[in-house]
This record gives C-alpha cells, sequence and structure tokens, in this order.
C-alpha cells in the first residue's frame, strides 16, 4: 500500500477517570461501541475496565484504515464524557503489511 491513507490503524491506549465514576462512564459507552461495530471499516472495538487498575479504562480500535477512522471520530465523544476524565493516553498506529519490514520478527530462545 503505497498512500498511507489506506494502512490499516489501531488506536490503543487507556483512559483515567475517578475509581467511583468508571462503571457509569463505562454505561454511556455502550452506545458509542455498538455505532462504532456498525460503522464500514471498523474491524474492532473495545472499550473496557482494567482488571488492576480501578481509574483505568482501556481502549482498543482496528479500522480499515484512516479516512474511515476520522469519519468516525468526527461523532467524538460528548463534553459530559470528555469532562469525566482525569487523562488520555491514547494513540494512533499505522499497520505495516506483513512482510514490508526487513527485520526478522520471530522470536528465538538462546540456551
Amino acid at each position: 500500500m503505497s498512500n498511507t491513507d489506506e494502512a490499516p490503524i489501531i488506536v490503543a491506549g487507556h483512559l483515567t477517570i475517578d475509581a467511583n465514576d468508571r462503571d457509569g462512564y463505562l454505561r454511556t459507552c455502550e452506545t458509542v461501541v455498538r455505532a462504532a461495530r456498525d460503522t464500514d471499516g471498523c474491524l474492532d472495538f473495545a472499550i473496557s475496565a482494567d482488571l488492576v487498575d480501578p481509574t483505568r479504562i482501556n481502549v482498543y480500535e482496528r479500522w480499515l484504515d484512516q479516512p474511515t477512522l476520522h469519519s468516525f471520530r468526527d461523532q467524538g465523544p460528548d463534553d459530559d464524557q470528555m469532562s469525566t476524565l482525569i487523562a488520555i493516553d491514547v494513540a494512533e498506529y499505522q499497520v505495516q503489511p506483513s512482510g514490508s519490514n526487513t527485520s526478522d520478527r520471530s522470536a528465538t530462545r538462546s540456551t
């Protein structure tokens, strides 16, 4: 894929929220998760409570390409959702087709 807009995108990271607000916040995300999963070009979309840290919400998304992701993002979280968050540590990663990296990704174990 020569055009970077056509490469698959992974969005991953986490949100920080007051532990007392986490369950309520996640309930408000159900509509967003359903909408994302119903969007053409959404390959996966998950927002979930962290099993160890009660202030953390994990985010994982996989999109066909950047235009599809950004079209969905234009609908973004509402102001109430944004005001509840303490911090956002989420980034977009462009997926390279397998075989495009010259480094060997196989795991080796020395004895």
